[in-house]
């Protein structure tokens, strides 16, 4: 007389689901994430120094002025080369926060005329912190 039953052995099973639901939640998380990354698209060679940079703050309007005085915000072409269109491209891209700094990327061949503009127009729409980016002595950008 046998009291126990014999005991099935079952195969094991691998849920894959689960595996499948964290590879894509990782996926959209890494294309998130590596959206965010900026890349320079204008290129244009910065003015030389002599001192390396003293404090240098990445978030703000970055205004970029190339080699023909073109102006680009935050790497968006401003439609006229005038003082007027680029105060209508920075009201634009600033809003109403004015405590941000205009960061300012002009290249070494840009007219002198053309950074002033910059400045004089930053400075007539309120803007208070202005850094110019610069490249060391020496150094190739």
């Amino acid at each position: 007389m046998r009291l126990r039953e014999r005991q099935r052995w079952e195969d094991p099973e691998l849920n894959l689901i689960s595996l499948v639901d964290v590879v894509l939640m990782m996926l959209v998380f890494f294309m998130m994430t590596t959206h965010f990354i900026q890349s320079t698209s204008v290129n244009v060679q910065l003015p030389s120094a002599g001192a390396p940079p003293v404090y240098t703050q990445t978030d703000g309007i970055e205004v970029t002025v190339d080699a023909e005085g073109r102006y680009f915000v935050n790497q968006k072409p401003v439609p006229g080369s005038d003082p007027l269109s680029l105060r209508d491209a920075l009201t634009a891209a600033a809003g109403s926060k004015r405590d941000q700094p205009i960061i300012l990327r002009a290249d070494a061949r840009a007219t002198h005329q053309s950074v002033v503009t910059v400045m004089d127009v930053a400075g007539a729409l309120g803007f208070a912190q202005l850094q110019i980016l610069t490249t060391e002595t020496g150094a190739n950008h």
